[in-house]
């Protein structure tokens, strides 16, 4: 039997029990929702280092922000509707502006949170995140790369935000890989006539509208822009230089977001066609996360109709 999918927020308390084993600074701080973050597998082994100060996502930031400069490694975490919605002044205030390193951990984002409807579906935080100097944006596709790209954020020197996800995702990468860092992508599929860039629950979807693309004699080069800021600039260039044309694939409004950071690198240096696959006008609302994705249009169809029309307008 197939092994069961893992949800990418599963990725962070094991994050931090592998951190905290190697470095004595590394503590957490928890919204009082530990086990929806699991945090609380981190908080079972070492109690001393998490601090729960409750239903409080501008406490929260603030000592976070205490603790990095009292010499911690912090990581704070919880729903990222109310984190980043609730806490963004903290964030820029206490955080951002003066570049703190704390890793702030996203959790429960997009659609994809299912039942709990708009108020827990957060689809603008990349876009309030990325607009900040020096912020690192991350966004992992599978539990493998949530896991990597969490611990490889320890040693930033910057503040560094991290989407996560509630749903259980395919596997996109291999147990134990573990080379993805800031700033980084990985070009999963080669192709030759459509660039897909995509991020965290897209990237598998976009596998598998290449393979569609393919036996429509489209060849789709598939980029996992894990690093949505900094982008994986030169991956993304060095692409639609011999594509010609682009689709950009995220769980996130289209404003504000991957596409629109796409968009704005290629139309400075090497402008083609962009077709975004993301959230238009609208807020989520209740429903199973298979069928939300279907409702904004977030599947693989999306993509290949999409890639289908950049083709047709690609730069030649």
């Amino acid at each position: 039997m197939p092994a069961p999918e893992r949800s990418t927020r599963d990725a962070y308390g094991q994050a931090l029990i592998d951190l905290a084993a190697a470095d004595p600074s590394v503590v957490a701080v928890d919204g009082d929702v530990g086990s929806a973050t699991r945090a609380a597998r981190f908080a079972a082994l070492h109690p001393d280092r998490v601090f729960n100060v409750g239903m409080a996502e501008q406490d929260m930031i603030l000592t976070a922000a205490g603790l990095a400069l009292g010499g911690k490694n912090v990581y704070v975490s919880s729903y990222a509707s109310f984190l980043v919605g609730r806490g963004y002044e903290q964030i820029r205030s206490a955080v951002a502006i003066p570049g703190l390193p704390v890793k702030i951990v996203g959790s429960h984002c997009g659609v994809t949170v299912g039942e709990d409807g708009a108020s827990h579906q957060m689809l603008e935080d990349l876009a309030l995140m990325r607009v900040f100097p020096d912020m690192t944006v991350l966004v992992p596709a599978d539990y493998t790369s949530a896991l990597a790209l969490l611990k490889n954020a320890a040693p930033s020197r910057g503040p560094v935000y991290v989407r996560l996800g509630r749903a259980p995702v395919p596997d996109v990468y291999a147990d134990g890989d573990e080379g993805f860092l800031p700033g980084g992508g990985r070009v999963l599929r080669e192709g030759t006539e459509v660039t897909v860039c995509c991020c965290g629950i897209m990237v598998s979807e976009a596998l598998r509208a290449a393979e569609v693309l393919a036996r429509q004699n489209i060849s789709a080069e598939v980029i996992d822009c894990y690093s949505v800021s900094p982008l994986p600039a030169q991956s993304i260039l060095d692409s639609v230089h011999r594509t010609g044309c682009c689709v950009t694939a995220e769980e996130h409004f289209a404003r504000g977001g991957l596409g629109e950071g796409v968009a704005a690198l290629v139309s400075g240096a090497y402008p083609v066609p962009v077709k975004q696959v993301a959230v238009f006008d609208k807020f989520g609302q209740s429903g199973s996360p298979a069928e939300l994705q279907e409702y904004y249009g977030l599947t693989a169809s999306q993509i290949v109709s999409a890639a289908v029309q950049a083709w047709t307008m690609r730069r030649r």
